[in-house]
């Protein structure tokens, strides 16, 4: 290692949230969990975002190690609870400068099975909600003139799987929502950007490899067909949704940064 790549041990990094307020949808488990554990250790105050104040988010909350955290139970798909959410957090912390929408649920069924709720819900919560969140955060980033917003999209917004309807359809738009708000703000100080993941070992992800008949072997069939041949880790998107909140992203905007070990770029598959 030369002298101009070698690391001085003299110099700590800073936090590279210091300072800023931090909204985490969906922060129960997996990504969202990750996220606002990452994002505390690096200075941010952090709201919780929770569908239901259980054993489970106050688990999580103690796992971020910091007075500068709480929990707030608010279902996305309700504008109200939202307004209210940003505004305890406004109340305590200030104005959120990052929202980070990961609430979200799958919703697979063949198109012409597929109910008029299924349709809904699937919209609700992975569209319609993050605009929710983005509506009620917005007024507060543009008075204070910055903010950046980023959304928990998927390779699916990207690339059709089949069996998967309308689940696509839901984050094609929220790709698309990504950057229109993004534009539409951008000389406001605002930046919208997402994040979309492939298959990261959640307990969404979990649950879907107990179900199959075989779930050694089906764990292993997602496995080999990575180029990487490893499934990604909730911590591997929460370090991306840090950078884009972080200033060192301040000229990335309306953009989409895919985290799957390259799968969705493979042609073909053995």
């Amino acid at each position: 290692m030369n002298a101009r790549t070698q690391a001085d041990p003299r110099i700590t990094p800073l936090p590279r949230l210091a300072g800023k307020i931090a909204i985490v949808t969906g922060a129960t488990q997996g990504i969202g969990a990750a996220t606002a554990k990452l994002f505390a250790a690096h200075g941010a105050k952090v709201v919780l975002n929770v569908l239901q104040d259980n054993a489970q988010a106050r688990a999580t909350l103690a796992d971020l190690d910091t007075d500068d955290a709480m929990l707030f139970e608010a279902d996305v798909t309700d504008p109200a609870a939202i307004t209210r959410m940003v505004a305890a957090a406004t109340e305590r912390f200030g104005p959120p400068d990052v929202l980070v929408n990961n609430a979200g649920i799958n919703v697979f069924n063949d198109p012409l099975s597929l109910t008029d709720d299924e349709w809904t819900r699937c919209f609700d919560v992975d569209l319609k909600g993050a605009w929710n969140c983005a509506r009620a955060v917005l007024p507060g980033m543009l008075d204070v003139g910055h903010g950046s917003i980023i959304n928990i999209a998927s390779v699916h917004g990207h690339k059709i799987i089949p069996h998967c309807f309308p689940y696509p359809v839901a984050k094609h738009g929220l790709i698309g929502l990504t950057k229109a708000l993004g534009l539409e703000y951008a000389a406001r100080g605002i930046r919208v950007n997402s994040i979309s993941p492939g298959l990261i070992l959640t307990a969404i992800a979990e649950a879907g490899f107990a179900a199959a008949a075989d779930p050694v072997a089906e764990r292993k069939r997602q496995t080999d067909i990575l180029p990487n041949k490893r499934i990604g880790e909730p911590q591997e998107v929460a370090y991306t949704a840090l950078f884009l909140a972080s200033d060192e992203a301040r000229y990335i905007n309306a953009a989409d940064i895919r985290i799957d070990g390259g799968r969705s770029q493979l042609y073909h598959e053995n």
